[in-house]
């Protein structure tokens, strides 16, 4: 198959939706030769930041001179995003080569009893085999849903296991309390293992280290052994000075916004200084300091647009729209706020407008492109609680065109609330912002 009917044939597989279990995985990769057990991984879970830690880890890894596999979920724009080797995309060839290999495998599968893998199992399948190919000397791997059952937990060990924090989101899935969702979270957690977390709220943080005992893992606890102080805070990025297992480096720049990012930062450096302890990594002072200034995660407080200033965040949970509360009051300065809506109507709607909508004095909602966003029109209802300026527009780029009609050069444009909302909005950007933008 070509690469056309081979993203077909993946679309084909989201009829069998979320599956949680490790018992199709185990069989899909006997089949193909274990690929998995080939690999050194540093496996990222958590409710908010890995996509960010495993971009940050991954670039200080390519900086030290490693090859490195990286597999993040979702993607903005092409499914190609989710595979890369140092930093390039997979090439669309190969994903058509790989899927070819692999339909068959699947349909003997089910022939021989086995219910079929998930489109994210066979993603996950497909990446694992493709850097057995390959052959980076790290793969770093982030956790799809919860951790314990996750496709990505099929790895037998890891380098550094990193659980970035505990928040309620996918609870359908993973539980309705913190300390359930954590339980899932920890199942990453290795025999023998070495973890790092960000996680302080006591509850979550009391499972984490039961879990960490019970296996005879390494804990380091940012708060506790992990430290960071915020030097500065911009537009431009972030500065910190951080310290621990018997490191300290003064002034590391980061290239990402927010005050969340100085603590995925510290997370990131962590890994690599707990890998370099425990795993024998060669990494220097000041190929840290390069990757950390050098990274990139689109979506994610990315500004795309200048005079009005247009910044795009993936935000689709309370603490996600807390991390970009924040940075809406401390980093950017704008007249008025106009805030770009979009959510699927799983997620906490309602709490995650009460804390965006009070800050703007106009609110467009529009509806995400996704089967999820259901009702999405009630979102404008708990917005009028907060501002009479409301409107929906069913169309993200028709939103978009609104938006910045509306605008003023020192007003602000903040699209939100969906990584689905997210990719599209970008596409637009991309399209049409390019004498006023940065998107890369």
């Amino acid at each position: 198959m070509n690469y056309h009917q081979a993203l077909k044939f993946l679309r084909q597989l989201t009829k069998f939706g979320i599956n949680l279990g490790l018992g199709r995985m185990e069989e899909l990769l006997r089949r193909l030769g274990d690929p998995h057990r080939r690999l050194r991984f540093f496996h990222i879970g958590g409710t908010n930041g890995k996509g960010s830690v495993a971009a940050m880890v991954a670039t200080i890894l390519q900086v030290a001179g490693y090859r490195v596999g990286l597999f993040t979920s979702p993607h903005l724009h092409s499914y190609t995003e989710r595979i890369r080797l140092d930093g390039q995309e997979i090439p669309k060839e190969d994903v058509a080569y790989l899927l070819t290999l692999l339909r068959p495998v699947l349909e003997d599968m089910v022939k021989d009893g086995f219910e079929h893998p998930t489109e994210f199992e066979v993603t996950t399948a497909l990446a694992l085999y493709y850097f057995a190919e390959v052959k980076p000397d790290y793969v770093v791997l982030e956790v799809g849903l919860g951790g314990s059952i996750d496709s990505t937990n099929i790895i037998p060990a890891s380098e550094v296991s990193i659980i970035t924090n505990v928040g309620l989101d996918h609870m359908e899935y993973l539980g309705a309390t913190l300390p359930e969702i954590a339980r899932e979270k920890a199942g990453i957690i290795k025999e023998d293992g070495v973890v790092v977390t960000g996680v302080d709220k006591p509850e979550p943080l009391e499972v984490i280290e039961k879990a960490c005992q019970q296996k005879g893992a390494t804990l380091y606890r940012l708060g506790r052994d992990i430290h960071f102080k915020e030097v500065a805070l911009s537009q431009e990025g972030g500065e910190l000075d951080w310290e621990g297992l018997g490191r300290c480096y003064q002034g590391l720049k980061i290239s990402l916004l927010g005050r969340h990012q100085l603590i995925n930062a510290s997370l990131a450096v962590a890994a690599i200084e707990a890998a370099r302890r425990h795993r024998g990594l060669r990494v220097t002072e000041d190929q840290i300091r390069e990757g950390l200034a050098k990274v990139f995660w689109p979506g994610r407080l990315e500004v795309v647009g200048k005079n009005p200033l247009v910044i795009l965040d993936g935000a689709h949970n309370y603490d996600g729209a807390l991390a970009l509360k924040q940075a809406l009051e401390e980093i950017f300065s704008y007249r008025h706020l106009i805030l770009v809506l979009g959510m699927l109507a799983d997620k906490e709607r309602e709490k995650m407008v009460s804390l965006l909508a009070p800050l703007a004095q106009r609110v467009i909602v529009t509806r995400p492109n996704s089967p999820r966003a259901g009702d999405w029109e009630k979102l404008a209802f708990y917005a009028r609680r907060f501002t009479p300026h409301v409107q929906a527009v069913r169309n993200i780029s028709q939103a978009l065109q609104i938006a910045l009609s509306l605008a003023g050069p020192e007003d602000l444009i903040c699209a939100t609330g969906s990584l689905y909302m997210i990719a599209d909005a970008r596409k637009w950007f991309l399209k049409h912002k390019k004498e006023d933008f940065a998107v890369k």
